[in-house]
């Protein structure tokens, strides 16, 4: 799993924001989001596309710490 800090998500709406954002990059991909911990996780086989995850998911509006 790659896993992306994210910042600014407080709801269900967020949830659902970032999980289509992410499914635009790469569809049907597997995403699971932690409102509590700020947490983003993806499968590690779109490792390859990490930086658009981010980028797309910087684009709803929230701010987004890449995985190292």
């Amino acid at each position: 799993m790659i896993e992306f800090d994210v910042e600014g998500m407080t709801c269900q709406h967020c949830v659902r924001a970032v999980t289509e954002a992410i499914r635009a990059v790469h569809p049907g991909a597997e995403v699971a989001v932690d409102l509590a911990a700020g947490k983003v996780s993806v499968p590690a086989a779109v490792a390859a596309e990490a930086a658009a995850l981010a980028a797309a998911i910087e684009d709803e509006g929230y701010k987004v710490k890449r995985p190292a």
